[in-house]
Parts: C-alpha cells; sequence; structure tokens
C-alpha cells in the first residue's frame, strides 16, 4: 500500500503541485495581501495541486517509450509499479476535480486554468516535439501560478506579479533547455526538435546559461522596485542563494561541462535554486 501511494505521488509529481500551490499564495499576496477569502485561496491551491498531477500523469502516459530508453527509473510506470492505465485514469480523475475548484473561485479564474490545462495537454501529446515550443509551455507552467494567485485575487495581473513571473519563466526556460541534452537519447524516438538535438550540446548548453543568467538578473528588481519586497531581507538572502547556484551552473555549462551524468546534477541543483527562490518570494510577500 506504501510503495503504491509512494508510486502515484512520484506518477503526479505532487512535490511540484505543492510548490505550485505555493506560487498561487504568493500571486495572491503580492497582488492584495491577505484581503481575500479563505475560500477562494484554498480552491486556488486545489486548482494548481489537481491539474498539475492530472497533467504531469498524462506525460508519463505520453512519454512511456522515451522514459523507457532514457531508463527514467525514477518513473514508476518505467519501473512497472503502475501501468500506463493508471496513468491515464489518474488524469482523467483529476482534471475535472482541478476545473470545477477554479469555477468556484471565479469564470476569469476557470477560463485560465482550462487554457493553461488544455496547452498542458496539447504539449503532452504534440507540442513537446516542437522542441523550443515545448520548453516554452513547461516555462510557462512554472510562472501561470504567480499569475494564477493574481487572477484569484483581482481578476487581474498586476506588476508586481507580472515581474516575479518573469524571472520564474526564464529560470524554468533555462532549466528546461538544460533538460533536454540529458535527454537527448530518448527525445529521438518521438523526434523531439529539442536545441539539444537541433543544434548540438554544446548549444544548449551555451542558450541555458544566458538564459539563466537573465533570470539572475531580473532577481533584484523586487528588492529595489516591487512593494512588498523593497529592502526585504527575508526575499533577498534566499534569492542570492538561488542566484549563487544558478550562476555555478551557468559557469560551469559556458566551460563545456555539459556531459549527461553531470546535466542530472545540474538539474537537481536548479530545482534546488527554484525552490529557495520561491521561499524568497512567499518570505518578501509576507
Amino acid at each position: 500500500m506504501v510503495a503504491k501511494l509512494k508510486a502515484l505521488w512520484e506518477l503526479t509529481r505532487l512535490e511540484h503541485g505543492l510548490m505550485y500551490g505555493i506560487g498561487v499564495v504568493i500571486g495572491v499576496v503580492v497582488s492584495s495581501g491577505l484581503d481575500i477569502e479563505v475560500e477562494k485561496l484554498v480552491f486556488g491551491v486545489l486548482t494548481a495541486i489537481f491539474l498539475q498531477a492530472a497533467a504531469f500523469s498524462l506525460n508519463d502516459y505520453c512519454d512511456y517509450e522515451v522514459d523507457l530508453r532514457n531508463k527514467r527509473m525514477d518513473r514508476p510506470l518505467v519501473r512497472g509499479e503502475l501501468s500506463r492505465k493508471t496513468a491515464l485514469v489518474v488524469s482523467v480523475m483529476f482534471t475535472p476535480f482541478g476545473f470545477i475548484v477554479a469555477l468556484l473561485i471565479s469564470f476569469e479564474a476557470f477560463l485560465l486554468a482550462f487554457l493553461i490545462t488544455l496547452t498542458g495537454f496539447l504539449y503532452d501529446i504534440k507540442l513537446k516535439e516542437f522542441g523550443v515550443a515545448g520548453n516554452i509551455y513547461i516555462a510557462f507552467s512554472m510562472a501561470a501560478p504567480f499569475i494564477f494567485g493574481s487572477v484569484v485575487a483581482v481578476n487581474t495581473i498586476t506588476l508586481a506579479v507580472a515581474i516575479l513571473a518573469a524571472i520564474a519563466f526564464l529560470s524554468g526556460f533555462a532549466r528546461e533547455i538544460m533538460k533536454g541534452i540529458e535527454d537527448v537519447e530518448g527525445d529521438s524516438l518521438r523526434d523531439v526538435k529539442t536545441v539539444a538535438r537541433t543544434k548540438g550540446i554544446k548549444v544548449a548548453a551555451r542558450y541555458s546559461a544566458i538564459i539563466f543568467i537573465l533570470s539572475v538578473l531580473l532577481s533584484p528588481i523586487p528588492f529595489f522596485f516591487v512593494d512588498k519586497f523593497i529592502l526585504d531581507f527575508k526575499y533577498l538572502v534566499p534569492v542570492l542563494v538561488t542566484d549563487l547556484i544558478l550562476l555555478k551552473i551557468s559557469a560551469e555549462l559556458l566551460l563545456g561541462k555539459a556531459e549527461m551524468k553531470v546535466i542530472k546534477k545540474y538539474r537537481k541543483q536548479s530545482l534546488l535554486a527554484m525552490l529557495l527562490g520561491l521561499i524568497g518570494f512567499l518570505g518578501g510577500a509576507f
């Protein structure tokens, strides 16, 4: 039973769902403070968790052969702990729950959630094969929780949230281009046109590094110019650590350290960096 629950957690990537939920909370607080009904806030978090679980489950269903070729033993379908049918059922089950709770917030929230989810499903089924376009979608999905939180709170996207979303988008975009280096062999099965496959690993490493650096350059803006974050060290300290990690990864990528086994390490480090950045956003929002 415990093994099955662990496999379901890995299938739906619930750790990502929790991060997305935190992103929604940050978007709410940055755009409106805590001047919001508790029910709306809870529904916003649940929308993020349910719909990301649906998207990740469908992703594993569609990517089964690719993950098998890439020896992705972190995937429960590859390990044989869950079937492809189970992954499809989980996706179908979570999708309506996500839409229902979004509709309970507002029609605007439902519409945004629907469009993001529809694009996510298109990514899983086909868009991923277009490489950079797929990378852009994944990067947007990392910025979307902040945007969704702003829509939940005030039915629009505030400037402060747009800046935070831009930082999240750039770091997510860089990470996805870098991930394409690790998955280059398996991606050939679906003819996924990543930068690594179309332009080579060295070019992909350079692109990833430059975009990481751009995200780092944007990160001081909230500290100096966004009301809730001005001279707030609860924001600055975690974000500085995030920046240092991303700059270290960027330097190594620019120096040509882009072997597949090393990229796996960079992916873990960049995920940690993004989590710390999220903590900084959350700390600064309150």
